[in-house]
């Protein structure tokens, strides 16, 4: 009996999947096949957690089968990761202009996106206090004593290592390695490689024009044969995320949820300041507020619904240049920084607000000045580095918490409403490098200001 209804299961979803194949052949635009695409899972999901219950054998049979789709499709995302990263921003140096601009434009983009991570600690500190957050009270089941144990294992090595010795570790010894992402620290060690390729072809450039020119042909030989995977990988956005959400609401622990209802209220009260805080940026840019967020709102989805960074980078980049008006290499550089540098969510209010919630277990206040001083200071530092697809919260959260001397393995009782959390996080990551793309190329001049302002722009990607 479960395999027929295992069965059913399996063929509803691939029904699902055939309406949001008709929506393509009518040519319905890419982003409502995606808001499609998650009303659809979660509707479904509600379905099938109500039908069998969260703990069911077929249940657990039927995601199995949805994850050929859903894990398949993030799969994928982490496939193009890396190659995207690297191409994105060797690409980024031979669309600048070389002079001023160009150090003008690299280090605003960084001081945009390591500062706004600051502020995000601070945001961060504040709800977490503002609602009482302690760790010590929550109850931990199995899944958040064993996801604690996996924390505290993971944290061994990094516990082990002097700052000197985790900043080194960040640099590119083997590059083809990193590139593999071997390690959690890869992501901005591919950044660094790539970004030291990009000042040779600068170097080359002022010294031989034409063998500069016939390196810019291979990097945007290759920068477009990788746009072409991408764009093969983002044709399965709607079905991929169909699936995610139906597997991931349909054995959703809501009674976990409910009891931990006030950490996700807290965080979203968060990020939803940090928001605010990034259009204030884009006001004070001289831009109107409203018309960014009607732009960005696509992207933010895809975001919020994928939960990897590194997979919305070339939505990210594509809204920079065609709906924002931003420069292209603006758009390159912010969108790839922004992978691996001050992640607002990830890697400024998720381990703050965890800091000041293990804090009382250990005997520390944390609203000692010190103490809340230190962890901005702590959370900016760490946030270079932090890896862009899955499991760059927990890599941050552990590098804050060990650096900060609290105990890592509490970070464990939220795994339950992990996933939850992690879609707000994303989009807010992915909204602070477009704002940092946004505002340097408004301050450089290099923002046109009527693809802007115009109110019908070009639709995401043409798939």
């Amino acid at each position: 009996m479960d395999t027929l209804l295992t069965l059913l299961n399996v063929v509803v979803l691939l029904l699902l999947i055939g309406l949001l194949v008709i929506m393509h052949r009518k040519n319905i635009s890419f982003s409502k096949r995606v808001f499609a695409g998650l009303g659809l899972g979660i509707a479904y999901g509600l379905i099938l957690h109500f039908a069998y219950g969260v703990d069911a054998q077929v249940l657990e049979d039927s995601v199995g089968w949805f994850s050929i789709i859903g894990s398949g499709y993030v799969k994928l995302l982490q496939m193009v990761a890396m190659p995207l990263v690297f191409i994105s921003i060797l690409s980024a140096f031979t669309k600048v202009i070389i002079g001023k601009n160009f150090g003008k434009m690299a280090g605003l983009i960084l001081f945009i996106l390591v500062g706004t991570t600051a502020v995000a600690a601070a945001v961060g500190i504040t709800s977490a206090v503002g609602f009482q957050l302690d760790a010590s009270q929550i109850v931990q089941g199995d899944a958040e004593m064993q996801r604690g144990e996996d924390i505290t294992a993971k944290s061994a090595d990094i516990s082990e290592k002097t700052l000197p010795q985790q900043i080194i570790d960040l640099l590119p010894a083997n590059p083809f390695l990193d590139l593999t992402g071997a390690r959690s620290s890869s992501t901005i060690a591919v950044v660094i490689f790539a970004a030291f390729l990009g000042f040779a072809y600068l170097a080359v450039k002022r010294q031989d024009e034409k063998t500069a020119d016939t390196i810019k042909v291979g990097i945007d030989a290759i920068y477009a044969l990788v746009m072409g995977v991408v764009k093969i990988v983002l044709r399965l956005t709607p079905f991929g995320i169909l699936a995610i959400m139906a597997a991931t609401v349909a054995t959703s622990d809501f009674g976990a949820i409910y009891n931990m209802g006030k950490f996700v209220i807290a965080s979203y009260v968060a990020l939803f300041v940090m928001f605010i805080v990034h259009l204030l940026i884009v006001t004070a840019s001289g831009l109107n507020p409203v018309t960014y967020v009607k732009k960005v709102a696509p992207t933010l989805l895809f975001a919020f619904t994928s939960r990897s960074s590194a997979g919305t980078l070339p939505l990210n980049i594509q809204t920079q240049t065609n709906r924002l008006g931003v420069s292209e290499g603006i758009a390159n550089f912010s969108g790839s920084f922004g992978l691996s540098i001050g992640q607002n969510g990830c890697a400024g209010i998720y381990p703050a607000m965890l800091a000041v919630m293990i804090a009382p277990s250990v005997g520390i206040n944390p609203l000692e000045p010190s103490f809340v001083l230190t962890l901005i200071a702590v959370v900016a530092i760490s946030s270079f580095g932090v890896a862009g697809v899955g499991g760059g919260a927990t890599f941050a959260a552990i590098l804050v918490l060990s650096a900060m001397n609290l105990p890592v393995a509490l970070a464990g009782v939220l795994i339950s409403v992990e996933p939850l959390i992690d879609m707000g996080r994303t989009a807010l990551n992915v909204n602070g490098s477009m704002t940092a793309g946004v505002a340097t190329a408004r301050v450089t001049g290099e923002l046109d200001k009527d693809v802007y302002n115009t109110e019908t722009s070009q639709e995401l990607t043409e798939i």
